[in-house]
């Protein structure tokens, strides 16, 4: 049966509140979990979200409701035997933590370009989300490398209903959970090219799918902490990096979600430096002259990208664009 949030829903096997002390804009800071306007896994308005995955106490469809424009309360409902961890975890998802003082500060404010301090303004709702879950983030991050947005949706919709299994609870129809690392690595090579993921792709994804279970300890420690016992690395982002085919782009774009983290940028991006150049000097820019520009905003650099991101501005297009490639055939 389907649901909406307009339709009464069964009791909730797990729920809790939070009354953020300011605004809160719910699709600005969970946005980023979603994967295309399709994704099977998260669904993200103004008002709600529905989110799908697994925990370590199993399954669970989570439904984040935000009531309210001045004096917001955010409301989350969970169902499915994962419900009372990702509740527990429910304030770290919404980003109830997230800490803005040091961007906010009169010395960091002084430094910013006008038009991210006009974005800050009018984007105060704007929260950095922390999941803890590494795997789902990881994996439609390597569907990304080097290839169109496009693309990588397609795989990611694909591997979540060849894969992840039907989502617990009221979850709206077509929602599943993603692929979990044992049904990743269960895929077979008929289903990566039906998903036009390239061998290189897959076999990132396959080796990060077997090293799963080291890279989720890192999953509830803060940002930074090391287990020096862990494959020889010190820290999740080096842990990240020692598999081959995962580089600073892909852990960048994985710490924004796990861990809320405000100073990884995502170098290599192919659009990112150039806009933020354009934005911030009027002149595109490569990935050093992006980081040369956000400098003196360390700690705080996915802020300002964030911030900018959310400006109104739209980069600049030049020359063809890239096209989609399939895969099923090679």
């Amino acid at each position: 049966m389907a649901y909406s949030t307009a339709n009464a829903l069964p009791k909730s096997d797990a729920q809790a509140s939070w009354t953020p002390h300011g605004p809160y804009s719910l699709r600005q800071s969970l946005g980023i979990l979603q994967r295309g306007a399709g994704d099977p896994t998260a669904r993200i308005k103004d008002s709600n979200a529905w989110l799908c995955f697994n925990t370590p106490s199993g399954a669970v469809t989570l439904l984040v409701t935000c009531s309210g424009a001045h004096q917001p309360e955010v409301r989350l409902n969970a169902w499915g035997p994962g419900a009372d961890h990702a509740v527990e975890r429910g304030l770290h998802l919404v980003g109830a933590y997230d800490d803005w003082g040091t961007f906010d500060a009169p010395e960091t404010s002084v430094l910013l370009h006008p038009t991210v301090s006009r974005s800050r303004k009018f984007n105060r709702g704007l929260r950095l989300p922390s999941t803890g879950r590494v795997f789902d983030a990881l994996l439609p991050a390597i569907l990304e490398q080097k290839v169109t947005i496009i693309e990588a949706n397609f795989a990611w919709r694909y591997l979540c209903k060849a894969a992840g299994g039907l989502a617990p609870g009221p979850a709206p129809e077509g929602m599943y959970l993603p692929p979990s690392p044992v049904a990743v690595r269960t895929l077979q090579p008929w289903q990566w090219h039906q998903a036009r993921v390239d061998a290189s792709r897959s076999s990132t994804a396959l080796r990060a799918a077997a090293a799963a279970p080291a890279l989720e300890r890192w999953a509830l420690l803060e940002l930074g902490a090391t287990r020096e016992n862990v494959r020889g690395v010190g820290t999740l982002a080096a842990a990240l990096e020692s598999i081959p085919g995962i580089g600073p782009w892909t852990v960048a774009e994985v710490l924004q979600r796990t861990h809320g983290a405000a100073d990884h940028v995502s170098v290599g991006d192919y659009h990112l430096a150039a806009f933020v150049g354009q934005v911030l000097t009027g002149a595109r820019v490569d990935d050093s002259g992006m980081l040369e520009l956000l400098a003196p905003f360390s700690g705080n650099r996915q802020r300002v990208v964030r911030l900018i991101s959310l400006s109104g501005h739209r980069k600049q297009a030049f020359g063809p664009r890239v096209a989609p490639m399939d895969h099923r055939r090679r």
